[in-house]
């Protein structure tokens, strides 16, 4: 296995986390189950947090929790994650966070600018993250084309993307995207969040030909559907499908469309045989077990591409992602356990 095989890009943030945040729901019009990007009238609620609460701060960002997952099942040097964050002592604790985890920090470091910062409002088994991006949305696609990092994506064989991502980098998105696509590499994308395909569609639509692998929620598989135009929004696996028959620059190798669906099951659909969804089991966790489902799907995706590039098949991909899934859910924050339980 060559150094670095899995490349993944998102926004590095820090996760601020709070339970029993009912309050905070009504007081900032927050829904229990969402995904947010903050506006003006967000802005003092991270100063609330910090003011008035009990936090619990853990490393995040979607794709880097996805990327953590991912080191989790892999041998140490498999993973580097590119993203921007601030020169401040944030940015020092995200890179510590990464090396402990086993995953290389490929960081832009925006001097004089802050890393981003992400309200995790818990109440139950649900979470509404709010999301200040600052330096994370100050990403360049010069930093790809440098010597450093251009020679960690020509190494790297498979490539992860976090959908949040094309809220501000579309162009960095798109030239990794394609580069993947033109080397016969495998590109990998989360929706990430339901606000994503809604109301970015047009970056979504730029990148979809270049993608191999769309990860989402049952959520955001509905809110494309609703985007694009499906006559209904809730038939899961015929979403999946359509998802799956876009249209698809390397049309010699199938993509693959994961729906999760919490603690239902998750869908696949392969281009290859669109008219044979498939559906897998979840091992239910009793009510009691479930702490905190913040970074579930991420877990769930970064398991699922490690076990991919462990040379596993689908199945077994989709099998180590829900042990990481279910490993995230029963403790505060996307994290797993340590030392390393054997999940492939």
């Amino acid at each position: 296995m060559s150094t670095y095989d899995l490349f993944c890009m998102g926004n590095p943030l820090l996760d601020m986390q709070v339970t029993n945040g009912e309050a905070l729901l009504e007081k900032y019009n927050l829904k229990a189950n969402d995904a947010i990007l903050a506006g003006p009238e967000h802005a003092p609620l991270y100063e609330e947090l910090i003011a008035k609460h009990k936090l619990t701060f853990v490393a995040g960002g979607a794709a880097q929790n996805a990327s953590r997952g991912a080191a989790y099942v892999l041998p140490p040097h498999s993973v580097v994650y590119a993203g921007c964050v601030g020169d401040d002592e944030l940015a020092s604790q995200l890179k510590q966070a990464n090396e402990r985890e086993g995953v290389h920090s490929a960081y832009l470091v925006k001097k004089g600018e802050k890393t981003g910062a992400c309200a995790v409002v818990i109440t139950g088994h649900n979470r509404s993250l709010v999301t200040t991006l600052a330096a994370a949305e100050k990403f360049e696609k010069s930093h790809l084309e440098s010597p450093e990092v251009a020679k960690l994506i020509d190494a790297a064989k498979f490539f992860y993307l976090g959908g949040f991502f094309l809220t501000h980098g579309v162009e960095s998105a798109v030239y990794l995207a394609k580069k993947a696509s033109e080397d016969s590499k495998v590109f990998a994308m989360n929706l990430s969040a339901p606000f994503i395909p809604q109301f970015f569609k047009v970056q979504v639509d730029e990148i979809l030909p270049y993608v191999d692998i769309v990860f989402g929620n049952d959520a955001e598989a509905s809110a494309w559907a609703g985007a694009v135009g499906l006559p209904n929004t809730e038939d899961i696996p015929a979403i999946a499908r359509a998802l799956a028959e876009q249209p698809k620059a390397n049309a010699a190798r199938p993509r693959i469309v994961v729906i999760t669906r919490g603690h239902l099951s998750t869908i696949v659909v392969s281009s290859a045989e669109p008219e044979k969804p498939r559906e897998f089991a979840i091992n239910q966790l009793k009510d009691e077990e479930i702490v905190d489902t913040n970074g579930a799907g991420d877990a769930f995706a970064g398991g699922f591409m490690g076990a991919l590039v462990l040379g596993k098949d689908i199945d077994d991909a989709v099998r180590v992602g829900h042990a990481l899934g279910a490993m995230c859910v029963q403790q505060i924050g996307p994290q797993f356990k340590w030392p390393k339980v054997q999940v492939v």
